[in-house]
């Protein structure tokens, strides 16, 4: 039941820096924030509290202490928030830690999910022979969620949300990516940009379809080999943590568990998300301080 929690935040936000053509940004602060910081140091919070904060608040309700957050070379909103040292920053009752991304020669943008949380355990050396979960800086994933992640027994673990309970638009959710899973509930497979007939397939007899928010426990040891060989993508040109599951499971059938759970995940992708997650922090958590 090891503490450490990595969170992905090494992204240029391509999408969240988009033009807002539509104006549904109205408040100056954070139109300026979207166009230059970090998703999760966005203010969406009361007093312009960072959408990370919440995340992070979440994750030490859920028993975490260790903190490892994969940031990129050209933002340095995180760690000016959060600590300027690389290691050992002390933030309430965590201790936040930092590894960079880079963005290689002839790259525009990060090579993707695998690539950073391969970059994020090779500054945690120490944490071989352990387990810890990784999950994205834009998105708010429950206590629950969470404390399911630190206490499973499995080698590899993920949480199979019910697409049918995430509170997004349609158009959006048909692009998550769908599970498919044995009926002991291991991972047979992860399949990004489903269309319809692949959704159908993966229903249960109930008609529930599984869908991955990128959240997911591993060994150390185990899930290392497999972010160093995870090739790039033919479309996307990214090295993607899905992929390096793939490659996990086709030498361990049945390493990773799902979890079923049914609730609504937060996200911070495009400006129009703004409004939407401030009103879910003020339903969630009101005016009151996070750590007292």
């Amino acid at each position: 039941m090891e503490p450490h929690l990595v969170i992905l935040a090494g992204g240029i936000s391509s999408r969240m820096r988009r033009p807002d053509t539509q104006g549904v940004v109205t408040d100056a602060t954070l139109l300026r924030e979207a166009d230059e910081k970090a998703k999760g140091m966005i203010g969406v919070g009361e007093g312009y509290r960072p959408f990370l904060d919440y995340l992070l608040f979440n994750a030490e309700q859920a028993g975490y202490s260790d903190i490892l957050i994969v940031v990129g070379e050209q933002d340095s909103s995180i760690q000016e928030y959060y600590g300027t040292a690389m290691r050992g920053n002390l933030f309430h009752r965590l201790v936040i830690s930092y590894a960079v991304q880079p963005v290689p020669p002839g790259r525009q943008k990060p090579p993707g999910t695998a690539d950073a949380l391969w970059h994020g355990l090779r500054a945690c050396p120490e944490w071989s022979g352990t387990k810890f979960t990784v999950c994205n800086s834009d998105n708010l994933y429950s206590v629950e969620a969470l404390r399911l992640m630190r206490t499973t027994s499995h080698r590899a673990a993920m949480i199979d949300y019910d697409r049918a309970r995430l509170e997004f638009e349609e158009e959006r959710i048909a692009q998550f990516a769908v599970i498919r899973k044995d009926p002991a509930g291991f991972l047979l497979d992860i399949i990004e940009k489903p269309d319809r007939a692949c959704i159908a397939s993966v229903a249960d007899p109930g008609g529930r379809v599984g869908v991955s928010m990128n959240i997911f426990r591993f060994e150390y040891d185990l899930i290392c080999p497999y972010l160093e060989r995870t090739p790039f993508h033919p479309v996307r040109h990214e090295k993607e943590l899905p992929s390096a599951v793939m490659l996990l499971l086709a030498d361990a059938p049945r390493a990773m568990m799902t979890y079923p759970m049914a609730e609504h995940v937060p996200d911070l992708t495009r400006k129009g998300d703004i409004a939407r997650v401030q009103e879910y922090l003020r339903r969630a958590f009101g005016t009151r301080g996070l750590w007292t």
